[in-house]
């Protein structure tokens, strides 16, 4: 049987000991710290001793008569006082042997430093009460135990099959039974996992929780470090966890080490993981399966300023993440960078309303291309959106001018930043090459040329009708002879049927060819 947090009896409290019917039978009276009832209990002693401080370490429930304090008001106050200082979680009073009813002294004492302190009106046997709270709390720690066991088993298979850092993170959501949270050390969430409301409330406020995380433990907040080999480079949080901190801490821990474990066997480094935090982002952002607005704390808790900002889509083609994210810290531009899927690379820029955003994202890719070499780099963007909401149209509007140019980009003479009005026909063919109306068009125009094994005379009706039919630049780009490339667009006019000098025949052939080298990517 799996073992999850709700199997767990719950955390004993000095307010539940009270109310078992044991207790009950010796008719509890709080007297003093009513409000701090719910302290919870780690075990129970029986002591007299009016120092018996120095013989705890905290969380008890401390069982007396008095016998040894009776006569004495100077006793009696120690001996709280001595409770108070070894933080027992509360006193118990059995009247009758000692006292016929609670000391003041004890009492206000007790109040003062904040102590519960209970007197049983009947007689009680303590042995009776030790043995049912002892019994309750070994069962707990015991299960806790088995719980913590549980989850490392669990994990460590996830690990050895290969499991994605998600996975891993969903197992541990579903253990602790609350939002978790992977950040780095600068506080930037790199996952998540939980119930998803959930884990959008506490990413909505993650500024000031991240801050509360980072410091005391408090309100089932309960965090791990990341790291190996002194060096950290994380932490895991369990938000708003509802079982005690001792379980939740066996939990985080049992989490930390999965989490240390699959970055060591995966080769991975905490980097990556962000790149995946952005890429799960994006990718969301472009399908728009998810709606903007509900993004936005995913958004501002990987660490991209979305307040009073301006957003520029992005899409660059044949270039690493690694290199872009590099470029963007060199020109200080704050933004996300995520791989999407057929070498197109997805960078989001959020920068300041008072900056230039078409003059920045023109500085970027003429870096870009500066760095690149002789290879063409295609740096396709949207118009700068000022509402969140609109930045997944944007995304996508830049991804399709980098589709529509990727195909023959070395043939075009592209700006540093190629917008929408840049593609002009071909980004139309690019938006309707899946119509089965145009690819019986584009069949049916070049069927003389699709037959043929060589590719050669294709290639050159591309050129050519790419450069706006300049033979001298097609017979340069071929490194031909003007008589060779003559005698190549002949074959071609006959193959096709057509006369290329007549415009519209060439524009047909034109479009037929952009739908055709659509369909085929």
């Amino acid at each position: 049987m799996t073992i999850t947090l709700d199997s767990l009896e719950p955390e004993l409290s000095v307010r539940q000991v009270l109310t078992l019917e044991r207790v009950l039978a010796g008719e509890p009276e709080v007297v003093a710290g009513a409000s701090h009832l719910d302290r919870p209990v780690r075990w129970v002693h029986v002591a007299e001793a009016a120092d018996v401080g120095v013989m705890l370490s905290g969380g008890e429930m401390v069982l007396t008569t008095g016998v040894l304090l009776a006569g004495d008001e100077e006793k009696q106050a120690e001996y709280v006082r001595s409770l108070h200082r070894a933080e027992a979680a509360a006193v118990v009073l059995g009247l009758g042997r000692a006292f016929p009813a609670a000391p003041d002294v004890m009492r206000r004492a007790a109040e003062r430093c904040g102590l519960p302190m209970v007197v049983l009106h009947r007689p009680f046997p303590f042995a009776e009460l030790t043995e049912e709270v002892q019994s309750r709390l070994v069962r707990r720690k015991f299960a806790a135990v088995s719980l913590s066991e549980a989850v490392r088993t669990e994990l460590t298979a996830l690990i050895t099959a290969g499991a994605p850092l998600q996975r891993l993170l969903d197992e541990v959501a579903r253990h602790s039974a609350c939002p978790v949270v992977v950040t780095n050390l600068a506080h930037r969430v790199l996952g998540t996992a939980g119930e998803r409301p959930a884990v959008d409330d506490v990413l909505r406020d993650w500024e000031r929780i991240a801050r509360q995380a980072g410091g005391t433990e408090g309100d089932g907040w309960i965090r791990a470090e990341l790291g190996g080999r002194g060096e950290r480079w994380g932490r895991i949080v369990l938000c708003g966890y509802r079982g005690d901190t001792a379980t939740g801490r066996l939990l985080a821990d049992r989490a930390a080490e999965a989490l240390v474990l699959h970055r060591m066997l995966g080769g991975g480094t905490a980097c990556s993981w962000e790149e995946q935090s952005a890429q799960s982002l994006l990718t969301d952002l472009v399908s728009g399966v998810v709606p903007a607005r509900q993004l936005l704390p995913r958004a501002r808790a990987a660490g991209l300023p979305v307040n009073r900002r301006t957003f520029v889509p992005l899409v660059v083609r044949d270039r690493d993440t690694g290199q872009l994210e590099r470029l963007l810290r060199l020109l200080g531009l704050p933004g996300l960078v995520a791989e999407l899927a057929d070498g197109a690379t997805a960078v989001l820029l959020s920068l300041a309303r008072d900056q230039d955003a078409d003059a920045l994202a023109a500085h970027f890719a003429t870096r870009l291309r500066t760095e690149s070499g002789p290879a063409r780099t295609v740096v396709a963007a949207a118009d700068p959106r000022v509402v969140w909401d609109d930045v997944p149209a944007g995304l996508r509007e830049a991804q399709h001018v980098a589709d529509a140019v990727s195909d023959s980009a070395a043939a075009l003479d592209l700006p540093p930043v190629v917008r929408l009005k840049d593609v002009h026909l071909r980004g139309l063919i690019r938006l309707l090459r899946d119509d089965p109306h145009v690819q019986s068009f584009a069949e049916r125009e070049l069927d003389g040329l699709l037959c043929e094994t060589d590719e050669d005379l294709l290639s050159v009706l591309r050129t050519y009708l790419a450069t706006g039919r300049n033979k001298s630049r097609t017979a340069q780009l071929h490194h031909v002879s003007r008589p060779a490339l003559y005698r190549r667009l002949e074959s071609i006019q006959v193959r096709l049927g057509v006369d290329l000098d007549d415009f519209e025949q060439a524009a047909s052939v034109h479009i037929a060819l952009l739908a055709h080298d659509a369909q085929q990517q």
